[in-house]
């Protein structure tokens, strides 16, 4: 077979985006010449929950996960000397995301582009941050109608773009089964579909052009055999419902589009080496069958469990890619599992188990009322329990982690500060200097913006109303407004949500049967407390600034609460004044911060400092996150009782170390297993 006669390869995009504006583009020119096919944009977390970098919420966090874009400038630079109507450019952004594609449909007309020649996707899937990823603002009706607005947009103008990219990726983070992922993705699209037909902006006989734009971003683990037939159950159930539920007739249009990261919950801090093969058996879950095949995929880094990725190790992941497509034979063949029974039997059993659900969600008003009840959040914190527990007791084997843990010394990481890319601290002043002479000019050549109060008190008026809210998103990107003043302009009117957190309901994962370590730690916590003087140890499990990545703290907090502790969780996106006020009002012992998005530096001791103002010096301060060697060794240095990273998977001998640290900071003799038992 020649090349010409090969299948066209996918689209190939590392996930990008750090710092600035200025850095970013660099990284994208320099990604483009390597080969990479489309751009994938991070935004940083004040940009994707509506902060300007100057915000209170924001300190720490800008330019960490992503880049900060605060307004039309900001997106200019971004994309300075890259034509946008050549690109396929997807980014990662829900709640702002009618914001983002303004402020990206503004920048291409002003580079001269056919709008309507745009390509590309904005994720905008606000389900799944109220249940994993965190980064949602406003309620979820509110939400919805931002979704619909756009998708409705996009359809009547940017007819190319992907207005939505459905994402179960957070969903299996979050520790979702593959039915989970399949049923709650499409439970959210029933939704959304249902909300842009209802709202009477297409008519119905352009309903087939709404559905036919309408993606899928899912996640694939290294159980590949599974995770191949998921893709193909996904790509049945969405042909059954569009054309049973909406009455699509065009088969192209029904046709199931995806793109794929692949699973970053199962990297590795420990052997982090491992990890390249994780990817590559991953990758071949959703590139293989070429029926049911990624229309784009990227990769993670090998080393993202140690801390952000350098450019190298990002080109080591887009390579990875490349060999496939254009070394191996895997393009010339039609679907090599047609006809398969065990593949068969597999996909038929996922897509009854998934139907079953989807219409168990349905019962109960649909997914937003499944969000709002608690019922999906805590099916998955309970799902997750239950795969750590089998990790714990090594019934789900992790090499390196659970089993054949001895290794040699790795050169990837003998200096392991070195290993990974550290964000400049000194971004973040340069990056409000920056949103400060913005606002100081944006009236003055040669920017000449109109005044955005305007514009703003536009914006409010429109979402008091019920009109489409892209026109005056647009009028806002135009005249110069800021993400932090767009968001809060709608904040106004919509008011926020704090999402259910899934602990309190979530079941019992781990068992405290006699002589079980769960049980060892029980008599250890009842013991302590008894020593105290106090009816229970109570225990502070604090978010503090935007990380959203709320499923480690989740699971400390349950497997806590079953250890006999009384928790204090009070959900994501806090200041450290708030936290160390809860944990004064409820007296606790312990106060456990999780940080992932490397903002630790910032906030941890902030809550130290404050604790010790208020003379609460003998409540313990541990920290849980992605953490290098030496940022760990200098929270010990500022007082921090321990520093627990992705290696320490034991969450039971976890909450036993925090037993330890409460007994330390109370001068209590420490306690031995056999002194627990006798």
């Amino acid at each position: 077979m020649t090349e010409r006669q090969k299948d066209r390869p996918w689209l190939m995009r590392t996930y990008a985006g750090h710092s600035t504006a200025e850095a970013s583009n660099e990284l994208y020119r320099r990604n483009l010449a390597k080969g990479q096919t489309g751009l994938s944009v991070a935004f940083d977390l004040p940009t994707q929950t509506g902060y300007d970098p100057d915000h209170i919420l924001a300190r720490g966090e800008v330019g960490r996960v992503g880049v900060p874009v605060s307004h039309l400038g900001d997106m200019r630079r971004l994309f300075q000397d890259i034509p946008l109507e050549q690109m396929n450019t997807s980014m990662t952004i829900n709640a702002t995301a009618m914001w983002l594609l303004a402020l990206y449909q503004v920048v291409a007309e002003e580079q001269g582009a056919d709008v309507t020649r745009l390509q590309g996707t904005t994720q905008n899937d606000i389900v799944k941050e109220y249940l994993s990823r965190g980064t949602h603002v406003f309620p979820p009706g509110p939400s919805l109608r931002l979704t619909t607005d756009m998708i409705a947009y996009t359809v009547n103008h940017i007819p190319k773009w992907n207005p939505i990219n459905i994402c179960s990726y957070h969903l299996q983070e979050a520790g979702a089964t593959p039915v989970q992922e399949i049923s709650y993705a499409m439970s959210t699209a029933i939704a959304v579909l249902d909300a842009v037909r209802d709202s009477g902006q297409v008519p119905e006989e352009r309903f087939g052009e709404v559905v036919a734009r309408i993606s899928f971003f899912v996640n694939a683990g290294v159980r590949f055999i599974e995770e191949m037939c998921k893709m193909r159950a996904f790509g049945r159930i969405w042909d059954k419902i569009t054309l049973e539920r909406y009455g699509i007739e065009n088969p192209k249009q029904r046709r199931f589009r995806y793109g794929v990261q692949v699973n970053s919950l199962g990297l590795t801090e420990a052997q982090p080496e491992n990890n390249v093969q994780r990817i590559v058996l991953e990758m071949l879950a959703v590139t293989l069958s070429k029926d049911a095949r990624a229309r784009a995929v990227q990769l993670p880094a090998w080393n993202e469990a140690l801390g952000l990725p350098r450019p190298w190790d990002q080109q080591w992941s887009l390579r990875i890619q490349q060999v496939l497509a254009h070394e191996s034979d895997l393009l010339e063949y039609e679907d090599i599992f047609a006809g398969s029974h065990v593949i068969e039997a597999k996909v038929d059993s996922l897509v009854q188990e998934c139907l079953a659900e989807i219409e168990r969600i349905q019962e109960m008003g649909g997914a937003m009322a499944a969000v709002e009840s608690g019922y999906l959040k805590s099916q998955l914190v309970s799902s997750h329990a239950e795969r750590r527990a089998r990790i714990e007791n090594g019934d789900e084997k992790i090499i390196g982690v659970n089993i054949f843990q001895a290794t040699e010394e790795n050169p990837l990481t003998a200096d392991l500060d070195t290993a990974i890319m550290t964000v400049d601290p000194a971004v973040e002043a340069r990056v409000v200097g920056s949103l400060t002479t913005w606002r100081d000019n944006r009236y003055q050549p040669p920017f000449n913006h109109p005044r955005p109060c305007k514009a703003l008190e536009r914006l409010k008026e429109a979402a008091r109303g019920t009109g489409n809210l892209m026109e005056a998103t647009l009028e806002c990107a135009r005249a110069g407004v800021t993400t932090g003043e767009w968001t809060g302009a709608l904040r106004e009117v919509f008011g926020e949500f704090r999402a259910p957190t899934g602990v309190s309901s979530a079941p019992v994962a781990v068992t405290a049967e006699a002589g079980t370590p769960l049980a060892l730690v029980r008599e250890k916590v009842t013991r302590t407390a008894d020593e105290l003087g106090v009816g229970r140890l109570r225990l502070l499990v604090g978010k503090p600034g935007l990380d959203g990545h709320s499923n480690g703290a989740e699971q400390i907090a349950v497997r806590a609460r079953d250890a006999g502790f009384e928790v204090v969780y009070q959900g994501i996106r806090l200041t450290p004044e708030q936290i160390v006020d809860a944990a004064l009002a409820e007296d606790v012992h312990c106060v456990g911060l999780s940080i992932l998005s490397g903002s630790h530096a910032e906030l941890v001791p902030d809550v130290l400092d404050r604790l010790r103002e208020a003379g609460a010096t003998d409540v313990p301060v541990i920290v849980g996150g992605i953490i290098p060697n030496a940022d760990a060794a200098e929270l010990k240095r500022a007082g921090v009782a321990a520093v627990f990273t992705p290696k320490d998977f034991g969450i039971t001998e976890i909450i036993g170390r925090i037993v330890d640290e409460i007994r330390t900071a109370h001068k209590l003799s420490p306690l031995e297993s056999t002194e627990v038992l006798a």
